[in-house]
């Protein structure tokens, strides 16, 4: 274990020692804060899990040999007990210990359980969005956040350099038109429709900043490594079928949501219906892919369809060029909004947020007459900056969070 320990403690100091974005998530505060003996933090990859914990390491001012970060998906680190790494660890000064891609260790859950039982110290880990934690004694024991994508507010920050306030979904609804004048009184001379644009593209994922000439390969090889490596290794889904998930999630980027039903994709992607329903909880939990449930199956079992839709934008746009136009405004909203919000469909109107709420996505020119006779309905409508009475601007969504 000695030299094991030494080669893990030199990439740690070089991974601590690496020179990290200024700008921090949502999420920073509130975990830097945190008196919790292990934190969890959950996510689809390229969020910036790792990097938010090694920014939350580097404000604590623990000494050099106080801590240290392994990722489990290093060669390294194959088959080592997690357990017996923290016990070593611990037994020589060791206070705080960051762990990434803690899916990739080997029984991962009872290895935390008995750190934090027999062991004074502190733990934060990240984990793929996909990672589903099933001994719930050992769940109450530790804080769990979930890292989503950027929000459209937290990409005009960066972009912007500008500090901007998140909002519940009733503010947006009660004051929009205050907040929305306010944003674009902050942002100067810089037109809120182009970045809104500029976000549905390339907003979901931080790595935009630093390698904008390849995001969209990196796009695609986020898309591959979580099919490839989390999927595969979390649900023991074999090579040739992982093929199969891919086709699928094109399949998916290419139809309108309501357009697709179990019959047609099972035979186009050409797996039994039972399968099928795996396969989408599969990506459903991996965050590539969203499924909306009718309302009415709240109350009772129904025969009603799920819409089916890419998780973010950025992931839509990196699948087909020629996704429609009703597809992506739905994806915006759903990415933007499930974080904080729940969502089901409806047949007047597309979306019923927090089970009262009831929104029409659409165009500029949208009219009201989907949503006639329905209490508390919205229209939320692209390409207009400020909006009017139950009329909101769709961008002003992103500001959520």
């Amino acid at each position: 274990m000695e030299s094991l320990f030494e080669n893990i403690k030199h990439i740690s100091n070089q991974k601590l020692r690496q020179k990290l974005p200024v700008y921090k998530r949502f999420l920073f505060e509130k975990i830097k804060i945190g008196t919790d003996k292990i934190i969890g933090i959950y996510g689809s990859r390229g969020v910036g899990k790792t990097t938010l914990m090694l920014q939350v390491l580097q404000e604590l001012n623990y000494a050099s040999d106080e801590i240290v970060y392994i990722s489990c998906d290093h060669p390294l680190f194959s088959g080592i007990s997690l357990f017996e790494f923290a016990e070593y660890f611990y037994k020589y000064g060791g206070k705080y210990i960051v762990i990434d891609e803690i899916h990739e260790a080997k029984n991962f859950e009872q290895e935390l359980k008995s750190i934090y039982d027999f062991m004074d110290i502190k733990i934060i880990f990240s984990g793929s969005s996909a990672v589903k934690i099933t001994n719930a004694s050992f769940a109450r024991r530790y804080a769990m956040h979930k890292l989503p994508i950027l929000s459209f507010r937290e990409f005009c920050e960066i972009k912007l350099d500008v500090a901007f306030s998140s909002f519940t979904f009733e503010n947006l609804l009660n004051s929009h038109e205050n907040i929305a004048q306010d944003i674009l009184n902050s942002i100067k001379d810089e037109k809120i429709l182009k970045l809104y644009n500029e976000y549905l593209e390339f907003g979901a994922y931080p790595y935009y900043f630093a390698a904008k000439d390849s995001f969209m390969q990196k796009v695609s090889d986020t898309i591959n490594t979580v099919l490839f490596t989390d999927v595969a290794l979390l649900y023991k889904v074999s090579a040739s079928n992982i093929e199969m998930l891919k086709k699928l999630l094109h399949t998916i980027s290419l139809c309108k949501p309501l357009e697709l039903s179990i019959e047609s994709l099972s035979k186009t992607v050409g797996v039994s219906k039972a399968t099928l329903y795996n396969y989408i909880e599969y990506l459903h939990r991996a965050e590539l892919l969203r499924h909306i449930v009718y309302e009415g199956k709240r109350f009772k079992s129904m025969q009603m369809p799920d819409k089916l839709y890419l998780s973010n934008t950025s992931l839509l746009k990196s699948l087909t060029n020629s996704s429609d136009i009703g597809t992506m405004r739905e994806t915006y909203f759903a990415s933007q909004v499930s974080y904080t919000c729940s969502l089901y469909y409806v047949k007047k109107g597309d979306f019923l947020v927090d089970e009262k709420y009831t929104v029409e996505i659409g165009g500029k020119n949208k009219s009201f007459e989907q949503l006639k006779d329905v209490p508390n309905s919205y229209v939320i409508a692209d390409d207009i900056e400020i909006g009017f009475k139950n009329r909101l601007p769709l961008w002003l969504m992103g500001f959520l969070y």
